[in-house]
């Protein structure tokens, strides 16, 4: 099922694109990485993903933006918040906003793949 998933990863932290994109294309995924939300939703403007993991803080456009854009356009992608400054009431927004989960930096890559498994066998919008 994953060699399929088609997986953006938005994080203005060059290094989280650098570590989250080796270690999930070798779950056999295929990924994207973007250092800014702007360039992400110029993409997914043009390109059909599965699944986006996108961190919250951004400078110009942020997390919420982008998953703002994807359920707006491309509701069958799952969004998948990721952040550094996790608060119970981000999390509460994320969701009500409808992300698919949301993860508090630091997290071990094994974690994320757990939920991106759990976002693929999940029904779409």
């Amino acid at each position: 099922m994953n060699q399929k998933l088609k997986i953006m990863v938005v994080d203005d932290e060059a290094i989280v694109g650098k570590r989250l994109k080796p270690s999930l294309e070798s779950s056999g995924y295929t990924v994207e990485t973007f250092g800014d939300g702007r360039s992400a939703i110029a993409r997914l403007s043009k390109e059909r993903f599965d699944i986006v993991i996108t961190d919250v803080r951004m400078d110009d456009v942020d997390g919420m933006q982008i998953l703002e854009y994807v359920r707006a356009n491309i509701p069958q992608t799952k969004v998948i918040i990721i952040t550094g400054y996790a608060s119970v009431d981000l999390a509460r927004r994320a969701l009500d906003k409808g992300a698919f989960d949301f993860i508090a930096k630091p997290f071990k890559p094994g974690d994320l793949r757990t939920v991106i498994e759990k976002a693929a066998r999940a029904p779409s919008a």
